[in-house]
């Protein structure tokens, strides 16, 4: 199975690029939208001279367990940049989901409570409400992330998109919002 397989079987479909759209971010934009991937893992970020964004993470499952994960979020961490990424809310009729934010909390990952994300899928054209985890060498404030996290979003996520989806992905302001007040943080429990 090809690493596009991969991604394609574990992440919910209105949270996958499309091949095409990937493929092309490697190809034009290959300089700064990474590779990383093994037998047992592949990994797919962003990085920028201020910030890593993780694209997607997946540790198969004849893997997890071996401390691949943490290997694979350590090395960015040796970076010394601070590191994004997306993750939907706890689902309780998904395992995954709580399984992924304990690993993240370990990780000592922090949730952007103050950063409000809600995404329309142009597969499925549903609205997605996702959350923004961050990890910080220096104690980033939450500003800075949502900024880094809008770059992104304009940048990557959107990148060709009426060319490959036949549609435009709404402004990033209608669907990144820093919020004066912060949320419930989703990993406290944790």
């Amino acid at each position: 199975m090809n690493w596009y397989e991969k991604l394609n079987q574990y992440f919910p479909v209105d949270e996958m690029k499309s091949r095409d759209h990937m493929e092309t971010l490697l190809a034009d934009k290959g300089n700064v939208y990474i590779k990383d991937e093994s037998p047992k893992h592949v990994l797919m970020y962003v990085e920028f001279d201020n910030f890593i964004f993780v694209d997607y993470l997946f540790v198969s499952k004849e893997a997890r367990g071996e401390g691949l994960g943490r290997k694979l979020l350590n090395q960015l961490k040796e970076k010394n940049k601070v590191i994004l990424l997306e993750v939907e809310p706890i689902n309780y009729d998904d395992t995954d989901s709580e399984k992924r934010l304990r690993f993240y909390s370990r990780e000592e990952f922090k949730h952007a409570t103050r950063i409000g994300y809600s995404r329309r899928s142009l597969a499925t054209g549903e609205n997605t409400i996702l959350e923004i985890l961050y990890w910080s060498p220096s104690d980033q404030d939450e500003y800075a992330i949502y900024e880094a996290m809008k770059w992104t979003y304009e940048n990557i996520h959107t990148y060709k998109d009426e060319h490959f989806y036949g549609d435009s992905y709404d402004l990033s302001h209608e669907v990144l919002v820093f919020n004066e007040e912060s949320k419930k943080n989703m990993l406290k429990s944790y």
